[in-house]
């Protein structure tokens, strides 16, 4: 199998999507990759528990991608072996009338994860400068002061709104946040052969919407708002990865794998040491509870 290392898909400097590749030969089949994946998920959940121990640092792993870019398989697949009380899931929607009371970042804010845990985010606050620049008109019903029209959603709003994303995820990190942001990059014509299999597969039509197509249609629109989003906020402490997605099992793995090669470079995340105090009766304790093992008859 093709060993692949993490800083391949990372965005260190400004990228043009249409030149990034959407697949990826791994020089394996399908079960091969399966079963690495398999070896990365056990690892990943050891390093978590390992990462909760410690208790400084959380994790806040961003997928973003068009529709049927896979991030709902990627997600089960690739953090199943996490212990439940490590990861928590975070699927955002349209803004529900609480989530528009307050500023755009309010909602994302309050479902980072805890110190000791994976945070994962299903679409992102990235969605507020990728579908909103798509369809402007929802910005307005954020009920910004100073913005009463579509005229004042201008280049300067999107710019203060990057600066704003910037300045959150700097402020995260500093905290001790460690962030990861995927961009699942699928082909167009793998989107098309996608949707016709939801249409095909009865047990997958309820993943189909009329308005799929309508936004397929503005396809281009978000590959040039997706790029510009990328290349304006991948930063050393927020890096975006960029990930071949036309096959899910090589996106699954790819993405195990960044998160676990990027995080073992984090030497200083240790499991605690025993207090001085315990340490010092540790036979002692491991003699009495020995000596209340059932007598053999």
């Amino acid at each position: 199998m093709k060993k692949v290392k993490y800083t391949k898909f990372r965005v260190d400097a400004p990228i043009t999507l249409k030149d990034v590749d959407t697949s990826l030969d791994l020089d394996a089949d399908r079960k091969k990759i399966e079963k690495e994946l398999e070896k990365m998920r056990v690892q990943l959940g050891d390093l978590q528990n390992t990462l909760y121990a410690h208790g400084k640092y959380a994790v806040l792993i961003c997928i973003q991608g068009m529709d049927t870019a896979g991030k709902d398989s990627l997600i089960r697949e690739v953090f199943k072996d996490i212990n439940a009380r490590g990861v928590v899931v975070h699927s955002f929607k349209v803004p529900t009338p609480l989530e528009l009371g307050h500023d755009f970042l309010w909602r994302h804010y309050i479902a980072l994860p805890a110190r000791g845990k994976f945070g994962v985010f299903n679409r992102t606050h990235y969605e507020n400068v990728l579908v909103t620049r798509v369809h402007p008109q929802y910005i307005l019903g954020e009920n910004i002061p100073g913005v009463d029209s579509l005229e004042d959603v201008n280049d300067e709003f999107w710019e203060k709104r990057f600066q704003m994303i910037r300045d959150f995820e700097k402020h995260i990190a500093e905290n001790g946040m460690i962030i990861f942001k995927f961009y699942l990059h699928i082909s167009k014509e793998e989107q098309r052969q996608r949707l016709l299999r939801r249409l095909h597969k009865r047990s997958k039509n309820w993943k189909f919407s009329a308005g799929d197509l309508k936004e397929r249609a503005l396809w281009d629109k978000y590959q040039v708002y997706y790029e510009e989003a990328i290349n304006k906020t991948s930063e050393l402490h927020a890096p975006w990865y960029t990930i071949p997605a036309d096959d899910k099992p090589t996106a699954r793995y790819l993405v195990a794998k960044i998160l676990f090669e990027k995080l073992s470079e984090y030497d200083d995340i240790k499991e605690p040491e025993l207090e001085a105090k315990i340490k010092e009766h540790l036979d002692e304790y491991i003699a009495q509870l020995e000596s209340e093992a059932p007598k053999k008859k």
